[in-house]
């Protein structure tokens, strides 16, 4: 493709997580869904934050940690996400551009705050997550710039973009500008309470827009109200080329066509935080596409990436994860051409 200039552009919630551990009974009592992602308001963000223990602020946003991960394995991505011209706002943006990704999205002078995510870790380190998107639901379709999405080899747009309405048709404007320039689009569907909210409308979006859905075993069950994957699977080969299903302590799956590629966990010695593990395994998937490796290739570094985060508090990694990757697959020249995924048109 011509005028390429980014592996990657993402399209998300410009987020600061605060981050700090409970137990069960302090999500009992705040009356949260262990797991789970949860919208709430100004003044529910306030009550939580004062309650919560201490913790850490790191930024954060699904998309905005894959273009992080990207960044680190070596790779170019942008960002676009709205941000006020506040102090987490300044954070976020110093933040994302330190690690090398470019963002250009302009700051609003006015309106809600900038997003804030408190994410509450169990001893078990799942995560529960309660988000206030402030400035993320005033994302509108000027923000989009058609001639970064059309430098773009992929754009990977986020799930959790489908609520605020401005910001939604904000994505679908990205999605048909990437396909008409015969780009490639990439989903990830963020959360299952987010999929049962628009499920309809996330069926017609992949079916008509997306190359590559990344989900987690309940998103898919809620996608397509199915039991079982394997239930889902026709559904998923008929209606995009590449999706690539996480599957927590059992590694990944990845259905390109007929093939059913089953990927392993990396092994880490302890977990300490799963913030951004599904975040940070599309960065290594879609770093490896961007580069044209094989779909086992993708996938491992899609591990190593979901492991070193998962070591650690935060969805931005700590290791440079070019140095764990190994030089092999990181080298696209190393890697046989026949292994190529080939994309629908």
């Amino acid at each position: 493709m011509s005028n390429i200039s980014i592996d990657v552009l993402g399209i998300g919630n410009a987020i600061v997580d605060v981050i700090a551990h409970a137990d069960d009974d302090f999500l009992t009592l705040h009356g949260m869904a262990k797991g789970g992602m949860a919208l709430i308001d100004e003044a529910r963000a306030e009550t939580l934050y004062l309650a919560m223990g201490a913790g850490i602020q790191v930024s954060g946003g699904s998309a905005a940690n894959t273009c992080a991960g990207i960044a680190s394995l070596g790779g170019t991505a942008g960002y676009i996400g709205k941000i006020k011209d506040d102090l987490l706002g300044r954070i976020f943006a110093h933040d994302i551009t330190a690690l090398g990704v470019r963002f250009e999205t302009e700051s609003a002078s006015e309106g809600p705050a900038t997003a804030r995510c408190l994410v509450l870790v169990s001893p078990d380190a799942e995560r529960t997550m309660n988000t206030f998107l402030g400035a993320c639901v005033n994302l509108m379709p000027d923000d989009i710039d058609e001639a970064q999405i059309v430098g773009a080899s992929i754009t990977y747009l986020e799930g959790y973009l489908f609520d605020p309405p401005h910001a939604k048709e904000a994505f679908r404007k990205a999605a048909r500008i990437a396909r008409g320039a015969g780009r490639t689009v990439a989903l990830s569907l963020s959360d299952s309470f987010c999929v049962d909210r628009y499920r309809q409308e996330f069926r017609e979006l992949i079916g008509d827009h997306v190359d590559i859905l990344f989900a987690n075993e309940d998103e898919i069950r809620s996608l397509y109200g199915v039991n079982d994957i394997g239930e889902a699977i026709p559904a998923i080969e008929a209606a995009t080329s590449v999706a690539a299903i996480t599957r927590g302590a059992k590694g990944s799956l990845i259905v390109c066509g007929d093939d059913r590629i089953e990927i392993p966990p990396v092994p880490i010695e302890r977990v300490v935080d799963t913030t951004g593990a599904g975040d940070l395994y599309a960065a290594g998937v879609l770093y490896g596409l961007a580069r044209g490796l094989t779909l086992a290739e993708c996938g491992h570094i899609g591990s190593v990436a979901a492991a070193e985060i998962i070591s650690h508090f935060g969805g931005r990694p700590e290791t440079p994860l070019a140095t764990l990757i190994g030089k092999g697959a990181a080298d696209p020249t190393s890697v046989a051409r026949a292994g190529r995924v080939r994309l629908r048109s």
